[in-house]
């Protein structure tokens, strides 16, 4: 069972966090964990790829995790690159993304296990991060499209996969190529739930796979032919469809 996460106070605003996974690396300054330069000093960050300079992979002895803090996108980025207008520590964007992750492992989907999320709070507006543990040995799909075609069983395993969420009603905010992850045993991971809610059946399950379509789409203009067409997207959605 989840727990829901302990909720600790900090110099500039809250984290929850799981002490059993996060342990106390920072001691006092409980919101030192979110700052990459407290990880680069010790050896133990790196750059996530494709992360937009927002995500990062860090070694924290025997555990492995993946540190993101929130960027807006949009138009909205171009004025206010980090920032979120306040309206209450409920409707802090990391604090959701936390408890959501913790409801969607209690059904048993494949989503990363939440760390810990935090919030700096400056005036009306805040800040927010957080840490997940790192899903070992995956790729993101787009990457893996990059590298070379995926076999027929991969797109119906990314479909399968696609299905169990929107069955447990999950509207995933930003389903794209970047954020499915597949390891080498051909297993299918989703990542960054920012926005993500449980939801009734409707037709925001039709417009996630959409979402999913377009970015394949745009990113195979780039990539050689035959990664990806109408064929694999056929394959893709008969599987989604359990056919």
């Amino acid at each position: 069972m989840t727990n829901g996460g302990r909720r600790v106070t900090t110099a500039t605003g809250a984290m929850l966090a799981d002490p059993n996974r996060l342990g106390n690396p920072a001691g006092q300054n409980h919101a030192a964990v979110f700052d990459p330069d407290f990880w680069r000093a010790r050896g133990a960050l790196a750059a996530a790829p494709g992360g937009r300079g927002s995500t990062w992979f860090i070694r924290a002895g025997d555990r492995e995790w993946v540190l993101r803090h929130y960027l807006r996108g949009g138009f909205a980025a171009r004025l206010v690159r980090d920032r979120y207008w306040w309206v209450g520590e409920e409707r802090v964007r990391a604090f959701a993304e936390y408890r959501l992750l913790e409801a969607l492992l209690e059904r048993g989907l494949p989503v990363p296990r939440p760390v810990a999320a935090g919030y700096s709070r400056r005036g009306p507006a805040y800040r927010c991060d957080l840490i997940t543990e790192r899903i070992p040995d995956v790729e993101p799909m787009s990457m893996a499209l990059a590298r070379g075609p995926l076999p027929e069983a991969q797109w119906r395993a990314v479909g399968a996969t696609v299905a169990r969420l929107h069955r447990a009603g999950v509207d995933h905010a930003d389903l794209n190529a970047h954020n499915i992850l597949i390891d080498d045993r051909g297993r299918v991971s989703v990542i960054d739930f920012d926005r993500g809610r449980l939801r009734a059946p409707g037709p925001w399950s039709a417009r996630n796979l959409e979402r999913l379509h377009r970015s394949l789409a745009k990113l195979s203009h780039g990539w050689p032919s035959g990664r990806f067409d109408a064929g694999h997207w056929r394959w893709l959605v008969t599987a989604y469809a359990g056919e």
